[in-house]
């Protein structure tokens, strides 16, 4: 069993999500994973569970939305051999658009 300050030395905070758009460089072959996340309402002030797409970066989760996800197919139909991309984000909540820009 571990002391307070023994636990607390040893914390080390989960990381927050971040988004696909803050990586210079995506791999196509990165594994995607299924992840949730919960936050509290503003409207009805309870918690919500959200699933989401994340790859994991150096051990960072990042989101990737699917409209991401539908752009990277539609490349890749395009150009079967795409590697790599990068997403460029404009815009905030309900109103970000996603656009993948296929790279050498």
């Amino acid at each position: 069993m571990a002391t307070i300050g023994q636990e607390a030395k040893a914390y080390e905070p989960p990381q927050p999500t971040k988004n696909i758009a803050e990586l210079e460089r995506v791999s196509v072959d990165l594994d995607l994973v299924d992840d949730t996340y919960t936050f509290t309402n503003k409207k009805t002030n309870e918690e919500e569970t959200v699933a989401q797409k994340v790859v994991v970066v150096d051990g960072i989760n990042y989101k990737v939305p699917i409209s991401v996800i539908n752009q990277v197919k539609a490349q890749m139909e395009a150009n079967p051999n795409m590697k790599f991309f990068k997403v460029k984000k404009d815009g905030e909540d309900l109103n970000t658009r996603y656009t993948v820009i296929p790279l050498a």
